[in-house]
């Protein structure tokens, strides 16, 4: 993923190192699959509790295409994101705010090549992933965990640091010592880490490389408690994720001090008319005056008078019910925590759910509007099938041009067939 674009890309559409026997795609419900998100296993081997540094992933020998995709996706400042335990890896950086003032929080993934500081053009390969996993113990006594029979640990933290570095090894370079761990560094110790003051990798132009990939794991203690371990996520924010508070209440300010003006000059309006009306004498001639049309009276035809297109604004309305109602029930269940981040795509899922049980009160409020416009040319049975199929194929159509976009850009936002197919049938 980047900043720089909506569009996501599969992580080994750059030549990174894979899993022995292949990347294996999990499955993913239907709300991760409209987010576009698509989870694969990795070459990064972890063992609980574990520690352990300069572990060689894979010998990567890009060619000039690789090298060329590898500086477009980097180009773009792309992030690589990765999941442990449901958790999402975060890169702990150092933020600063419109006043000047650092503040540390947590960002998504890690970046997968880094700028220099004076040439933008010049990029480094993060090649090296330093994994760091918090843990918990668990006591199963007191608790609710009486089934674990022994003591473990429950991960809480997933923390990620990528940097660059040009690795060299003495001898020749055999590929069965990255299973083996046997692969002799000259610039990672097994045992302090990567040496200090290496020089880091630089992407080359229109040149072939050769990249060792290496990644350290460490395990640290934490006293975050499982049913804590989200927080740090909901609390992530920078600058760009800011919510502008005061152009929020200062458009809200200004609506309703609009609203309220109109209301009392029409309040206004048809109060002086009501109080001329019953001031008006008994008299015959009077009751003459009486029966003349004045004031508001004059538009009181054209008010009360169908519209045109009587049918098409039941429809309307009836989709906005159904929009509404969707809407406000979405918002109410996250308010009470019913939408937990932990569950992937349950956001995408509860509104679409709620999209289709709010179909009933928008064809009850549609043939409230139908049957308020008898005689209009409205009918019944054509007011419920564009009720059911008008908003929904419009939405429905829209999302299937930008779809085939995404499929053009082999992106994996691109929604496969087979789940448009369910989509309709849904």
């Amino acid at each position: 993923t980047s900043e720089m674009t909506p569009l996501q890309f599969d992580y080994y559409n750059i030549d990174f190192c894979q899993p022995p026997g292949g990347e294996v795609e999990l499955s993913e419900n239907l709300g991760e699959v409209l987010a576009g998100e698509r989870t694969e296993t990795s070459a990064y081997m972890l063992h609980a509790n574990v520690t352990r540094l300069c572990k060689v992933a894979c010998r990567k020998k890009w060619t000039k295409k690789s090298v060329k995709e590898f500086r477009d996706f980097a180009g773009a400042n792309f992030r690589a994101n990765m999941r442990l335990d449901n958790l999402p890896g975060a890169e702990l950086v150092v933020f600063r705010d419109q006043n000047g003032e650092e503040f540390v929080s947590y960002r998504l993934g890690y970046p997968i090549a880094e700028q220099s500081g004076t040439n933008a053009s010049r990029l480094y390969i993060n090649n090296h992933l330093r994994i760091t996993i918090r843990y918990h113990d668990v006591n199963t006594q007191g608790t609710r965990l009486e089934r674990i029979e022994e003591p473990g640990a429950l991960i809480v933290g997933f923390e990620l640091k990528a940097m660059s570095v040009k690795h060299k090894w003495s001898g020749m370079w055999n590929d069965t010592c990255a299973r083996d761990n046997t692969c002799q560094l000259l610039t990672c110790d097994p045992q302090t880490g990567v040496v200090p003051g290496t020089d880091p990798l630089r992407l080359q132009n229109k040149k072939d490389m050769q990249v060792v990939f290496t990644y350290d794991v460490i395990w640290v203690h934490s006293d975050v408690k499982w049913a804590s371990r989200w927080d740090v996520y909901l609390q992530m924010q920078w600058q760009d994720d800011e919510i502008h508070w005061f152009s929020i209440v200062n458009s809200s300010v200004i609506l309703i001090f609009l609203s309220g003006m109109v209301g009392m000059i029409m309040l206004r309006i048809l109060r002086k008319d009501l109080y001329k009306y019953n001031q008006l004498e008994t008299s015959e001639e009077a009751r003459e005056e009486a029966r003349e049309e004045t004031g508001w009276k004059l538009i009181s035809g054209d008010v009360f008078r169908p519209p045109k297109n009587a049918a098409l604004l039941a429809v309307f309305v009836g989709s906005g019910v159904q929009v509404l109602g969707m809407t406000v029930c979405t918002i109410g269940f996250a308010v009470l925590g019913f939408l937990s981040p932990s569950n992937r795509g349950s956001l995408l899922i509860t509104m679409l759910l709620l999209f289709v049980l709010m179909g009933f009160p928008a064809g009850y409020v549609s043939a409230v509007f139908c049957k308020m416009f008898k005689g209009a040319g409205t009918d019944r049975l054509r007011n419920t099938l564009l009720t059911a199929t008008l908003f929904p194929g419009i939405i429905f159509g829209m999302f299937f041009v930008l779809n085939l976009m995404l499929w053009g850009d082999a992106s994996t936002g691109a929604v496969p067939f087979s789940t448009l197919i369910a989509l309709l049938l849904f």
